[in-house]
């Protein structure tokens, strides 16, 4: 299929931007990486009557550290994430799920901003920004707002933005000391939408799991916080009897919908499988940086 017909605009400001919206109103969209956008336009998925291209931008780009933050700009591309020293030294996750993320020629063009406001529920950064406890920067004609990452994804597809207001940067907590961190998922084909996938985070003080945080994607309308299961390994030494204790738990956590890749009882079970893999990486890393 081919696009529907619209108008085109470039801005290289962000007051630009705000003056070409409202003047394009609410059927507009913004173009960053387009990744997803694209695909929706070729399917008729989507049909603006204007597309903003945002990449000029200069506000929404860099990386850089800002007091105890790490300030990632929404224009990021997923490849640039992977790469950055900074990201890599301060938020390893980030920089490990990007080798998840589809293939090299996607992740060239795709951003952070984009990833996270299209807010896809098989998306691997939104789960990964929820388990580092990130803050979305969102700015609109009125100003800035910073927004919990934990609050930012409301449902399928439905973010916390409101009309005309876009994300800016993204800050995530400089890495703490005995801090660990792992994403781990299952699909059919390297390069495929996960079937489930959760992104962990956690400190070890004495063997045990400080403030654990796992969030499963591809099992809701929105990354998923695996509350129950978290409560049972907190403050814990991830032994036999604390594991199982978590996966009951977990099991209270998902409610996951069936899709073309199983049933809903699958789906936990895949969930348990990734929880405890997770626990192990994590274990392993803990181990490695105390040789």
């Amino acid at each position: 299929m081919k696009a529907p017909p619209f108008d085109y605009v470039r801005a290289t400001t962000l007051a630009e931007v705000f003056q070409l919206w409202a003047k394009a109103g609410p059927e507009a969209r913004l173009l960053a990486g387009g990744q997803s956008l694209i695909a929706t336009l070729a399917l008729r998925l989507s049909e603006p009557s204007v597309l903003i291209d945002i990449t000029r931008v200069p506000d929404l780009r860099g990386i850089r550290q800002e007091g105890e933050a790490l300030s990632i700009g929404a224009l990021t591309t997923q490849a640039e994430l992977g790469a950055d020293p900074l990201v890599r030294q301060h938020a390893p996750l980030l920089a490990e799920a990007v080798l998840l993320i589809a293939h090299p020629a996607i992740r060239n063009r795709g951003t952070l901003g984009g990833s996270l406001a299209f807010a896809d529920p098989a998306a691997e950064l939104p789960a990964c920004c929820v388990a580092l406890g990130a803050t979305i920067v969102a700015v609109s004609p009125t100003g800035e707002r910073r927004i919990p990452a934990r609050a930012f994804f409301q449902g399928l597809y439905a973010t916390a933005l409101a009309p005309n207001e876009l994300i800016m940067a993204v800050e995530v907590s400089q890495r703490r000391g005995g801090q660990q961190s792992t994403i781990l998922e299952l699909t059919r084909r390297s390069g495929d939408y996960a079937m489930a996938g959760v992104a962990a985070a956690t400190v070890f003080e004495q063997g045990r799991l400080v403030d654990p945080q796992f969030v499963f994607f591809a099992l809701g309308e929105a990354p998923v916080v695996a509350r129950s299961a978290m409560a049972a390994l907190a403050d814990r030494v991830p032994d036999r009897t604390v594991i199982a204790a978590a996966l009951a738990a977990l099991k209270g956590d998902l409610d996951p919908p069936a899709d073309l890749n199983g049933g809903s009882d699958m789906k936990r079970h895949l969930a348990g499988v990734l929880l405890e893999r997770a626990i192990a990486r994590l274990s392993r890393g803990k181990e490695a940086r105390a040789a």
